[in-house]
C-alpha cells in the first residue's frame, strides 16, 4: 500500500485555498486521488471531515491517513537505446513518445516496462514503478537519462542532482529569436490552480533556475542550449515561454499555430555530465539529436542568421 500519515497545520497561506488544490501543492499526490482520499475520510481538517472544495484558512490542522494500493510493472521488450552501461548505472537516450515511469493513464509501455526487461538489477527506486528511476525527462521531451543499478549508485546520482553537480544539457528551437545570446532565467514555478497538469511561472512554488545560451539564429527561429540548475516539472518549457520564445511543437506552452507537423516539442537532452559513484571520475555522455530534428535544422539553412 502506498501510504502517507501527516499532520499540517496551516499557515502564511495567501488567500483561501480549496482543500484539494492545497493539498496537492503540499504532497506528491494527484488532485484527484486527492479527492478519492478526501472523500474517502482520510483527510480531517480540525478533526472532521470536509469536501474537496472546503476552503483553507490559517491555523487549520489538516490530519492526513493516506492509503492506496500501489501500482507495479510488469518487464516488456521494448527496444532500448543503451548509451553505456556498467555494474553501477546505464545511460539511455530516451526516444520521444515514451513515457518515463506507469502512472494514470500511461500504466504499459513505459521506459520503466523496458528497464525490466533489459536489466537484471535496478536500484529500488521510490516506490514500485520507479525502479532505476534517478530523474525524469517529459513523454515528448528525448534524450539522456541516467538509470541506477544499485541503491548505492542511486543515493549517489540523486545527490549529485540535488547538490547541481550532475549537469544536464538541452538543445531546443525555439519560436522567433532571444535578445541576448546568453542569460539566466531565475522563477518561481508552481502548478496551475486550474489545471493542474501544467505548471507556470508564479510568486510561489519551487526554485527555478536554467541557464541558456544561442547556439544559432535562424530567420524565425534560434536553436539554444539550456542548462540546467534545478529540474522542476516542464522546466525548460516553462522557461521557453517565460522568456517570450516557446519551443517549437510544444503543445501545451507553444503557440497555437505550429509550423511543422510534430508529434512534440523540439527539446533534447544531448548532454550528461555526473562523477562515477565508485570510481569518482567525472564523466560526460553525450547523443545526437533525432532525425526529425535534425529535418528541421535542415530546413532552417538557407535562413541562417549567425553561428
Amino acid at each position: 500500500m502506498m501510504k502517507l500519515n501527516s499532520t499540517i497545520i496551516v499557515k502564511d497561506l495567501p488567500e483561501k485555498t480549496r482543500l484539494d488544490i492545497f493539498l496537492a501543492t503540499e504532497t506528491d499526490w494527484t488532485r484527484s486521488g486527492i479527492k478519492q482520499q478526501i472523500d474517502g475520510g482520510n483527510a480531517l481538517v480540525n478533526g472532521k471531515k470536509q469536501k474537496a472544495g472546503y476552503l483553507v484558512k490559517d491555523g487549520d490542522e489538516i490530519t492526513l491517513s493516506f492509503e492506496k494500493p500501489e501500482m507495479s510493472a510488469e518487464p516488456e521488450a521494448i527496444p532500448l537505446n543503451i548509451v553505456y552501461e556498467d555494474e553501477d548505472y546505464a545511460i539511455i537516450n530516451k526516444p520521444q513518445g515514451m513515457v518515463v515511469h506507469p502512472a494514470p493513464g500511461a500504466y504499459n509501455h513505459t521506459l520503466v516496462n523496458a528497464l525490466l526487461y533489459h536489466f537484471d538489477k535496478l536500484s529500488s527506486g521510490s516506490d514500485n514503478i520507479r525502479p532505476g528511476i534517478v530523474h525524469r525527462i517529459d513523454k515528448d521531451t528525448s534524450g539522456l537519462l541516467v538509470v541506477a543499478k544499485n541503491d548505492v549508485s542511486h543515493a549517489s546520482l540523486a545527490a549529485q542532482i540535488e547538490k547541481h553537480t550532475c549537469f544536464r544539457h538541452y538543445l531546443a528551437l525555439l519560436e522567433g529569436n532571444l535578445k541576448e545570446d546568453s542569460g539566466t532565467v531565475e522563477t518561481h514555478i508552481s502548478r496551475n490552480e486550474k489545471d493542474r497538469k501544467i505548471m507556470q511561472v508564479s510568486d510561489s512554488g519551487k526554485l527555478a533556475i536554467t541557464h541558456y545560451k544561442v547556439v544559432c539564429r535562424y530567420k524565425d527561429y534560434c536553436l539554444v542550449e539550456f542548462k540546467l540548475e534545478t529540474g522542476r516539472t516542464h522546466q525548460i518549457r516553462v522557461h521557453a515561454k517565460y522568456l517570450g520564445h516557446p519551443i517549437v511543437g510544444d503543445k501545451t506552452y507553444g503557440i497555437k499555430n505550429q509550423k511543422f507537423n510534430l508529434e512534440g516539442q523540439l527539446l533534447h537532452a544531448y548532454k550528461l555530465e555526473l562523477t562515477h559513484p565508485t570510481s569518482k571520475e567525472r564523466k560526460v555522455y553525450e547523443c545526437e539529436l533525432p532525425a526529425y530534428f535534425k529535418n528541421i535544422l535542415k530546413k532552417q539553412e538557407n535562413n541562417k542568421i549567425s553561428d
